[in-house]
C-alpha cells in the first residue's frame, strides 16, 4: 500500500511500531507516573486579541486575530509568548496548517528566538519538507501523514526534567489528537527552561492557532 493511501488510523498504527526506536530506553507506566497534586490550566490565548505574544523576526510576515484564532501567514518570523519561562508542563494547542504549510510549535525557546533555537513540535501534512506534524524536529521523526491539511487537530506537549538510572535527562511525550505517540528521552538535556513559540516558515505557508494553555509541573 502507498504511503499517501493509508488512513490516519492505519498511519497512527504503522508509526507505533517504530515509535520506541526514538527512545534509546523503554518507560514503565510506572516510571512515568505524575506526582501531587496538578496545576490548573493557564490559557495563553484569549481568543480576541494578541496580548502576551510577540512578533520576532521578518517585517513581511503577519499575525493577526481573526474568526477566534492567531493566524500567521508572509515570510518567516516567530510568534512569541511573552509569559515564563517554563520548565516542567503540559502544554497543548489546537491547530492548523494550510496544504503545502509549514510551521512549527516551539517550546523551551528564547525570548527571541530563530528557528533552531528551542524544541520544535513539527507542523506539516503536505509541505516538500517530508518530516510531518508529530515530529519532534532533529530528534525523532515521524514521515506518515497523521493530520490532513487545513483540519484543526490538538497537539499536546509533556516536558519534565527527571532521572533515569541515575542519569539525568529531559523527557518529552509528543500527542496528537488524543493519540500519544512516543516519550522521547533527552540525555543531552539540549534545553533548558524557556518559552512557546509558533513558526512562520515561508510565505506559502498559513497557520492558525485557536486554543494554546499550558499546565505547570512540579520540579
Amino acid at each position: 500500500m502507498q504511503m499517501n493511501r493509508l488512513t490516519r488510523n492505519t498511519a497512527v498504527a504503522a508509526f507505533s511500531i517504530f515509535a520506541a526506536l526514538c527512545s534509546t530506553v523503554a518507560v514503565t507506566a510506572e516510571e512515568n507516573k505524575s506526582s501531587g497534586d496538578e496545576a490548573a490550566w493557564i490559557s495563553l490565548f484569549d481568543g480576541k486579541s494578541m496580548e502576551g505574544w510577540e512578533k520576532v523576526g521578518s517585517d513581511g510576515s503577519k499575525w493577526e486575530v481573526k474568526e477566534g484564532a492567531i493566524w500567521g501567514s508572509g515570510t518567516p518570523s516567530m510568534l512569541v509568548n511573552t509569559t515564563g519561562p517554563y520548565k516542567n508542563f503540559r502544554y497543548r494547542a489546537e491547530v492548523k496548517i494550510n496544504d503545502g504549510g509549514n510551521s512549527g510549535l516551539y517550546f523551551r525557546t528564547t525570548r527571541r528566538p530563530g528557528f533552531s533555537d528551542g524544541y520544535e513540535a513539527q507542523i506539516d501534512s503536505t509541505h516538500t519538507d517530508p518530516i510531518r506534524t508529530g515530529s519532534l524536529y532533529g530528534f525523532c521523526h515521524v514521515y506518515p501523514q497523521l493530520v490532513k491539511p487545513g483540519t484543526w487537530f490538538t497537539y499536546e506537549i509533556e516536558v519534565r526534567d527527571d532521572v533515569w538510572r541515575g542519569r539525568e535527562m529531559t523527557r518529552i511525550k509528543i500527542t496528537v489528537d488524543g493519540n500519544e505517540l512516543y516519550e522521547y528521552l533527552d540525555f543531552e538535556k539540549t534545553y533548558g527552561p524557556g518559552h512557546f513559540a509558533f513558526q512562520q516558515h515561508d510565505p506559502g505557508s498559513t497557520v492558525a492557532i485557536r486554543k494554546a494553555e499550558v499546565q505547570p509541573l512540579a520540579d
